[in-house]
């Protein structure tokens, strides 16, 4: 009896969240992207999974704070928050109060993963869900088992016990009312790391996450690769593994964030005929090849932002963007440093088009 009072209680109370959550939905619906909270997972004393000479929480930090680098660089309009930017230990509910308190559009924690199959590699990304297979599972008790090191978890978290299923069936009542973003950016995600970073793309899975439960916001939880494996941990510790990791997460990030805006019409005027102005987008292009260019060679070495398109036959690759040709002109003479025949190019809708043409339109 006790048990079945208690079992009510618990689906009454989530009925109340998912109302004020719903509210929260509508506000993620309307306005400009503001504000987005990086998660490097683990820290202080702990340490995480554990490679042969690394910690996850050493690996995560360095991607994470990365990230955020490119986004106040390339998205100066958007706000980045993080959870710890040092090797501090930050409670999961705490990690959730950052982001809920800072009324973000977007969380994104970042791990690192081990399983006792030293051959398994790859990226994948969850969203808030119901574990389908045993592996989601066991990666979810990992990742959830951090709350055992702070004070009084028993109570903080509701009795929840990380490391028995029993407790995750919980989860059957989350019906994540940010699902469809949240899965919209994992794809964008492993998307970018399987094409552009060319790590292997495990895909896009559903586990229940307890740091993603409390956040009331679209949320993903990236897993940059497998420490268990040793050829993937030395990519994991090196700057250059860490940059190109970052910078994939920060182009779906980017797209995430034109996607979010594009949906709810921002800053696409209304013209008289009652249709929209056409979207005019300045970049600088860097370099152009016949062949597609493998991630981690040619100006992906030299370049956190490569943005490639396709003219013909020809695979062509700029940096920056920028929304009028004053704005992007600022960027050219530091890329200029590095490449001396870099220029300016403009898109209308996607498509390449001259740059007078393009100025104006944008009445430069």
């Amino acid at each position: 009896m006790e048990h079945t009072f208690k079992f009510t209680l618990k689906i009454t109370i989530y009925l109340l969240f998912c109302v004020f959550m719903a509210q929260g939905v509508q506000a993620q619906s309307t306005g400009k992207f503001k504000r987005v909270v990086i998660d490097a997972g683990h820290g202080g004393k702990d340490p995480g999974a554990h490679g042969k000479f690394a910690n996850e929480k050493d690996i995560v930090l360095a991607v994470a704070l990365k990230l955020g680098n490119y986004i106040e660089k390339y998205l100066p309009e958007v706000e980045v928050v993080y959870t710890r930017k040092k090797d501090v230990f930050v409670p999961l509910k705490k990690r959730a109060e950052i982001a809920n308190k800072a009324d973000a559009n977007l969380f994104i924690s970042i791990h690192a993963n081990y399983i006792s199959n030293p051959r398994i590699t790859g990226t994948e990304t969850f969203a808030l869900g119901l574990h389908r297979t045993q592996d989601n599972l066991e990666v979810a008790k990992k990742e959830n088992s951090v709350i055992v090191l702070e004070e009084d978890y028993s109570t903080t978290y509701e009795n929840f016990d990380p490391n028995s299923a029993e407790s995750y069936i919980i989860f059957e009542l989350y019906q994540n009312i940010y699902l469809n973003q949240s899965v919209e950016m994992a794809d964008l995600v492993q998307n970018q790391f399987g094409q552009r970073v060319g790590r292997k793309n495990r895909g896009v899975k559903q586990a229940g996450f307890l740091v993603l439960r409390e956040t009331a916001m679209p949320g993903i939880l990236v897993e940059l690769g497998f420490l268990s494996n040793s050829s993937e941990e030395k990519y994991l510790t090196s700057n250059e593994g860490q940059s190109l990791l970052a910078s994939g997460i920060f182009r779906a990030f980017r797209d995430y964030k034109n996607s979010f805006e594009a949906k709810n019409n921002m800053d696409i005027p209304e013209v008289a005929s009652g249709s929209k102005e056409s979207e005019i987008i300045y970049r600088i292009q860097v370099a152009s090849s016949k062949r597609k260019l493998k991630p981690g060679t040619s100006v992906y070495k030299k370049f956190d932002d490569i943005t490639e398109y396709k003219d013909g036959q020809v695979y062509k690759y700029a940096v920056g963007e920028a929304s009028s040709f004053n704005d992007i002109s600022k960027q050219v003479s530091s890329v200029r440093k590095v490449v001396k025949d870099c220029f300016v190019i403009a898109f209308e809708n996607g498509q390449r088009i001259p740059i007078n043409e393009a100025r104006k339109k944008t009445k430069e």
